[in-house]
């Protein structure tokens, strides 16, 4: 049999990234690339020259004389951990198929569950904020999900409280194959929702096929078409919606597996995760430094925005 070419993919093994990132000077070359990789631009004028004080580890611009150190205004912000950690935390959440827990990271890494947990979410928010501005395109499979289950004593159905919405959609080619994905936690399954949802998220002249929910329709609002196909009750078996079920059942069983327990107001960082993983999946060896440069351009999230609900 066949071998699947991106499955089997060699990626990156612990001792190839321990020789690129395994001391704190290897991080710190790597990240000042990524960061100002023409050279150091002052964040205020943009200018080039500067000077480096090495007693306080930062840049001093030789025009306004701002003080930058390499670490200000990323995700990496006012981090007391090594980036040897960091990047060790970067490597374990993408070269994990289903990802990796909280509990698992603060083992991995040496550190408490809180600054795990913290390093976790604040790699994921880079993933969110990464994959949040580029919206599918083309032939587009949808799908209606909920996460969790029903409330002891509450009602069933699409109702429970327990149950958190979210749209899964996966953009494929002409003849079939899964391109890219996004998951977005929605506040319900309406037409305005879905059609507000479009806008943000799927280029006017997509074509989307789903089932015959009543709030698809939307996204003709947005400017793309809509093809409804009612498929009625029981396992889904509808070739035209096999990858958007094939990548849902994936990632409810890769957090089933993974996670002891999620919080929905988190929910939204958890799928981007899994979405940003797949729709980089054919270069697995790049995945460290793509989320390097992720972090290095988002902006800081201290704990009080962390534990916001997302």
């Amino acid at each position: 049999m066949a071998k699947n070419a991106v499955q089997f993919q060699p990626g990156i093994s612990l001792p190839v990234f321990l020789a690129q990132y395994g001391s704190e000077e290897q991080c710190r070359q790597a990240l000042f690339q990524q960061r100002w990789p023409q050279g150091f631009r002052c964040p205020d004028c943009g200018h080039a020259g500067h000077c480096r004080l090495t007693q306080r580890e930062v840049f001093q611009c030789n025009r306004c004389k701002r003080q930058v150190s390499l670490t200000s205004g990323t995700l990496f912000a006012d981090t007391k951990l090594p980036l040897r950690t960091w990047f060790l935390a970067i490597y374990l959440l993408t070269q994990n198929k289903n990802g990796i827990s909280a509990l698992s990271l603060r083992r991995q890494l040496g550190v408490s569950y809180n600054t795990a947990w913290l390093i976790k979410h604040k790699l994921m928010q880079a993933m969110v904020e990464r994959d949040h501005e580029r919206p599918l395109s083309g032939q587009i499979q949808l799908d209606d999900a909920y996460w969790g289950g029903e409330r002891h004593g509450g009602r069933s159905g699409r109702g429970s409280p327990g149950k958190t919405p979210f749209v899964a959609a996966v953009q494929c080619t002409p003849d079939g194959h899964p391109v890219r994905m996004r998951m977005d936690v929605v506040t319900g399954f309406r037409k305005t929702v879905l059609s507000a949802w479009a806008q943000r998220c799927l280029t006017p002249g997509s074509a989307v096929v789903s089932d015959g929910l009543n709030c698809f329709p939307g996204v003709t609002w947005a400017g793309c078409s809509h093809e409804a196909i009612v498929t009625g009750g029981g396992p889904p078996t509808e070739p035209a919606f096999v990858w958007v079920n094939t990548l849902l059942g994936n990632v409810k069983n890769a957090l089933h597996g993974t996670y002891h327990a999620l919080r929905p107001k988190y929910l939204q960082r958890y799928l981007s995760e899994f979405c940003y993983r797949f729709n980089r999946r054919f270069e697995l060896a790049a995945l460290v430094p793509r989320l390097l440069y992720a972090a290095a351009h988002t902006p800081p999230l201290p704990y009080t925005l962390a534990t916001m609900d997302v």
